[in-house]
């Protein structure tokens, strides 16, 4: 299972101002899922074994991902997405959960996070598909735009139905941060409430590292020729995710087409908004929301995260320089080093 959108590498800092060394033994449990890999940190436990919690984590995301992956053709979402008939579809609870924020997020974004719209991005060449040869067509779009709306989508019960046949639901937008509260919940459910779990960039912590100081997050500087780091943050016991639209992209005739489609248009976003970050409880509503903020620009995101009370951080090109802003539930949630 593989994101359609770019998520910005967050690499955590594993060491505090004054350098001191651990008091206790920070364990490290890695692996691959989703189409990339997962870190889970933290202070070792007594009576907790490291090999027995890998063996669970990777079990757990193995669940999740025969539910929710669009590369497993006999997953859930794959046989909804191959199902061609207007009667409800049965899903499980956990696939129910997920569509009905899914579903929650593209209302409050006013249908700038639209899970149905991997047909465009496809269309564009940055599906499973390769670049064009020629830039779609009005024609071409409109053609895809048929079958691509939240609107086509509905949740009857337990069961999804299509207001087309050729609908495609394509969870990726937020299905990582799923996978990363699963892992965080089976921790809490195995006597680990210190940890950071972070999987394909989305990232949850809680408490402290082993000498009880905080876990640190970098955030990447949004550009494509290096690797520099923007701003270091504590966010306390929260999730974060960053979307960002400077390195997955082409260019042709002089015009650049980013991997973000916006749903309105059915084409590439061409605004000056190139990264933003979320902060929230969960990583999978941050992780929805920081696509969406990003597709939607500048003024549209604001005006939405200071509406919801959402703690955003977004930058955007300025001249030949970056501007940014943090809104004010941000500058509450997080601390800046």
């Amino acid at each position: 299972m593989t994101q359609m959108k770019f998520l910005l590498v967050m690499v955590v800092l594993l060491m505090t101002a004054c350098s001191r060394q651990p008091a206790v033994k920070v364990e490290h449990v890695l692996g691959q899922t989703m189409g990339t890999t997962y870190n889970v940190k933290f202070p070792e436990v007594a009576g907790v074994d490291e090999a027995a919690i890998k063996s669970a984590i990777d079990k757990r995301l193995v669940q999740v991902n025969k539910l929710m992956s669009t590369y497993d053709p006999t997953s859930e979402l794959s046989r909804f997405n191959q199902y061609r008939f207007a009667e409800p579809f049965t899903v499980s609870d956990e696939t129910l959960l997920v569509v009905n924020e899914a579903l929650r997020l593209g209302e409050l974004s006013n249908g700038v996070l639209d899970v149905t719209v991997g047909p465009l991005v496809n269309l564009w060449g940055f599906g499973p598909t390769m670049r064009p040869e020629t830039i779609p067509g009005e024609e071409d779009v409109a053609a895809v735009r048929e079958y691509v709306g939240l609107d086509k989508l509905q949740v009857q019960g337990n069961a999804l139905v299509k207001g087309h046949p050729q609908l495609y639901v394509d969870l990726s937008t937020i299905a990582k941060g799923y996978g990363v509260d699963v892992v965080a919940d089976l921790l809490e459910e195995n006597g680990i409430h210190d940890y950071l779990v972070e999987i394909g960039g989305e990232m949850r912590v809680k408490g402290e590292k082993g000498d009880g100081s905080p876990w640190l997050i970098a955030i990447e500087k949004p550009v494509s020729n290096q690797r520099a780091v923007q701003k270091v943050v504590s966010i306390g016991e929260n999730a974060i995710a960053t979307s960002g639209d400077y390195r997955n992209y082409y260019e042709q005739d002089g015009t650049r087409y980013s991997h973000l489609i916006d749903p309105r248009t059915g084409k590439p976003i061409q605004h000056n908004t190139v990264a933003v970050t979320v902060v929230h409880s969960s990583s999978m509503t941050a992780d929805g929301l920081a696509t969406a903020f990003n597709v939607m620009g500048w003024e549209d995101a604001i005006e939405v995260a200071e509406a919801n009370d959402i703690a955003v951080f977004i930058i955007r090109r300025k001249d030949k320089d970056f501007e940014e802003y943090t809104s004010p539930a941000f500058e509450e949630l997080v601390t800046v080093y």
